[in-house]
């Protein structure tokens, strides 16, 4: 049971480990499941009677799961964590962890049209059997909602510019890969930033495709639920938008960041923070992963007794 590093190298896989603070006998969820380098090092630390559920709708993910009893994959996405938990007779975890984002097997696979760099069909399905691709967003979408995901997903400020550029693009033929819609970005791209403006622009196709902001709230709202009291969630995210919503999550309560007290002043919020900022990958780990260079791990234990 070796780590997969071809497939995904695991992003501060120390750090995730100890802010679980395993117990082996009892149950914790992996929810981003990959090439499974943090699944392992739970499942190592576990006895015979501890469980660890591991979720990924990547059916690539698959090939990197190991036999068990005590070892629950589940190839589906974690939006619906909870309905999920019930099948398998569980009400309530000792641990959750989520490496956000796509992982390096995703972004390798030239095939899969996550990356810019390449020429390949527009896809970027975390799920392959999803009906929405990147090449269905990119000739359907009107004007406005192009605008709308480049400038809340990709905060993309000539968000107008590349949507009519696109959409003047469509009328000739119809653009079906990221070679064809990398050409048009280059028309907008900011001198000498082009390519973080590819970066931005294929993150906001790819958030809207997968809906993955909407699974990310969906997500943090079941945790405090599925959580047992004192029980760890540990949440790794890689962009503005995700980290965002975990903290204000964590931190107060919300999604929104709105804070709600009770007649006392006292806060009303499920969890308490772990750690008041984010742990982020040290030298000697972004030396050996460039990919980790934007991460940014936050830990939170469940209020209650």
């Amino acid at each position: 049971m070796e780590n997969n590093e071809s497939y995904h190298v695991p992003v501060m896989l120390r750090d995730c480990i100890d802010a679980l603070n395993i117990n082996a006998n009892g149950i914790y969820i992996d929810v981003t499941f990959g090439g499974g380098g943090h699944s392992k090092e739970i499942f190592k630390l576990l006895s015979a009677d501890g469980k660890l559920i591991a979720f990924d709708q990547d059916e690539d993910a698959a090939k990197n799961t190991w036999d068990a009893p005590n070892f629950f994959f589940i190839a589906a996405n974690f939006e619906h964590i909870t309905n999920h938990l019930r099948l398998l007779g569980i009400k309530q975890v000792d641990g959750i962890l989520a490496d956000l984002g796509v992982s390096s097997h995703q972004f390798d696979e030239v095939s899969r049209g996550f990356s810019f760099r390449g020429d390949a069909k527009l896809d970027m399905r975390m799920n392959q059997q999803a009906q929405l691709s990147a090449e269905d967003l990119i000739n359907t979408y009107t004007e406005e909602k192009l605008i709308q995901i480049f400038r809340k997903y990709g905060e993309i400020t000539n968000a107008r510019k590349l949507a009519l550029a696109i959409i003047a693009s469509r009328l000739n033929k119809k653009i079906r890969t990221t070679g064809e819609l990398t050409a048009i970005l280059e028309t907008c791209a900011p001198k000498f930033k082009e390519h973080k403006y590819f970066a931005q622009v294929f993150q906001a196709i790819r958030i809207e495709v997968n809906h993955e902001m909407k699974v990310l709230e969906s997500f943090l709202l079941q945790s405090e639920k599925i959580l047992k009291p004192e029980g760890r969630l540990v949440v790794m995210s890689y962009h503005s938008l995700e980290d965002r919503l975990v903290k204000n999550y964590m931190k107060r309560g919300s999604l929104s960041g709105e804070i709600t007290k009770d007649f006392y002043g006292n806060v009303l919020k499920p969890f308490t923070e772990v750690v008041r900022k984010p742990i982020t990958p040290n030298e000697k780990e972004l030396e050996r992963n460039t990919r980790a260079r934007s991460a940014k791990l936050r830990i939170a234990s469940r209020d209650g007794k």
